[in-house]
């Protein structure tokens, strides 16, 4: 692996992919450590402080913390694939961006285009949401913490500008950061910042471990469950990269034809269908949706969340890990956020997948599937197919879901309610970029990574 490594920073333009990749990183890092005006991290700390997994702390996650520290970076990449997300549903109900769609390059230039606008003007629209919620917890009760500090002489409309436009413009050079990424250094580079926030946070992962287990001094106890908890995210990782991995070979044959004097035809191929196809859009499908209910109530109440009684039992089966909820809530929320991401693998192979134009593709080009006649039947084939490797699929994105809210629970551990979110993301992330430096390592006759 070392001598790889040393191979392909030999290659020029190779190692200044790199060095620009990780730049662009370090910018990245460095916006999320640049406060905003006028606002209070300690406050924002607070909003977070009450436990449960909603989508303010789904941004946290993402942005490596710059969230609860009210930076520049706070919303991160999330409203941009927000936007990503609702232009691929409208595409499938739009014919208009259908057609956009299909175009091409040009094409796709022009709904990127669209993408980025919406993008901008999603997270103005998160930036006035969070800006009136931090307010509305500034003046709830008399030991609230005051969130936005509004100095003598400056208009509160100042202020909420200010704020609002700055955590726009963080999304924005984000975006603009990610795209210089792909066009100028390896993987993809939108990808490449939810990246870089998710493993910047595994220090202080590490660290409330040792705090949890080992602070009090190494007894055969902690070092027990750490060693479990240890055992248990190797074994988890090895599980995601053999699914990731794994795809079913459908074997397409193509009839001989002759063209003049030519004879075309005669091969072998196959279409290759993942059976984690979805990757991880069913979770954060899932955990969105039951992250919506604990986000409204800290909307609406301006952080100060329930912590004991019906209230905090409710929302502890929606979201793991809230404070006050009863230890059964754990259970049902692992429940029902199994079923839900086994409803959006469905779902979301169904709007990106259609048997119907393959197997019509396969009967244009003269090939046929060993076995079944072309057309309605291939397609039929096809659809029986892809349903069975979604159910597998499906219940291997569950447990890799559920398993750390499991594991937070069993140990009384907060944060690790996302963990297979995290993991996904950060296992296809880094096998992207792996896949691209190997290409330019092929192209160069070095031995690449995948061998």
């Amino acid at each position: 692996m070392l001598e790889t490594f040393r191979n392909a920073w030999k290659i020029p333009e190779l190692r200044r992919r790199l060095l620009f990749t990780l730049a662009m990183l370090i910018i990245f890092r460095f916006g999320a450590h640049v406060p905003v005006p006028f606002l209070s991290a300690e406050a924002m700390q607070a909003f977070l402080g009450n436990g449960g997994m909603d989508l303010f702390s789904l941004f946290d996650v993402f942005t490596g913390g710059a969230f609860s520290q009210a930076t520049v970076m706070a919303l991160g990449v999330s409203p941009y694939i927000n936007a990503s997300i609702i232009i691929q549903l409208l595409t499938v109900a739009i014919p208009a961006l259908e057609r956009m769609s299909k175009e091409g390059v040009e094409g796709r230039k022009k709904l990127n285009k669209i993408t980025r606008y919406l993008g901008i003007a999603l997270a103005f629209i998160q930036g006035a949401g969070l800006y009136v919620t931090l307010l509305n917890m500034g003046r709830q009760g008399a030991n609230s913490i005051q969130a936005i500090a509004s100095p003598e002489g400056i208009p509160a409309a100042l202020v909420f500008f200010v704020i609002v436009f700055t955590f726009t413009a963080g999304t924005a050079i984000i975006v603009w950061l990610g795209e210089l990424i792909t066009e100028k250094g390896i993987g993809n580079g939108v990808s490449l910042m939810i990246f870089a926030g998710i493993v910047s946070r595994i220090p202080t992962a590490i660290y409330s471990v040792y705090n949890n287990y080992l602070a009090g001094g190494f007894s055969v106890k902690g070092i027990l469950i750490v060693a479990l908890i240890l055992a248990i995210a190797i074994v988890a990782i090895g599980f995601v990269v053999l699914f990731s991995e794994a795809e079913r070979r459908i074997p397409i044959q193509y009839a001989k034809r002759v063209v003049g004097r030519k004879m075309y035809g005669g091969q072998s191929t196959n279409i290759p269908i993942k059976v984690a196809a979805g990757g991880v859009m069913p979770i954060i499908f899932a955990s969105s949706i039951m992250a919506f209910p604990a986000t409204i109530v800290r909307l609406i109440s301006g952080g100060n969340m329930p912590t004991s009684g019906i209230g905090a039992a409710l929302l502890g089966c929606l979201s793991a890990g809230y404070n006050g909820a009863p230890w059964w809530t754990s259970i049902v929320y692992a429940v029902l956020y199994f079923v839900l991401i086994i409803f959006f693998t469905y779902f979301y192979s169904t709007i990106q997948f259609n048997p119907i134009e393959i197997a019509n593709n396969v009967k244009k080009s003269g090939g046929f599937i060993p076995g079944i006649r072309p057309g309605r039947p291939t397609s039929d084939y096809i659809k029986k197919t892809t349903s069975r490797l979604n159910l597998i699929g499906s219940i291997f994105l569950g447990i890799i879901a559920v398993l750390p809210v499991i594991v937070g629970a069993l140990f009384n551990m907060r944060g690790l309610q996302i963990g297979g979110t995290s993991l996904l993301i950060v296992e296809g992330v880094a096998l992207e970029a792996v896949r691209q430096i190997e290409s330019q390592m092929v192209m160069r006759h070095y031995k690449g990574f995948l061998e």
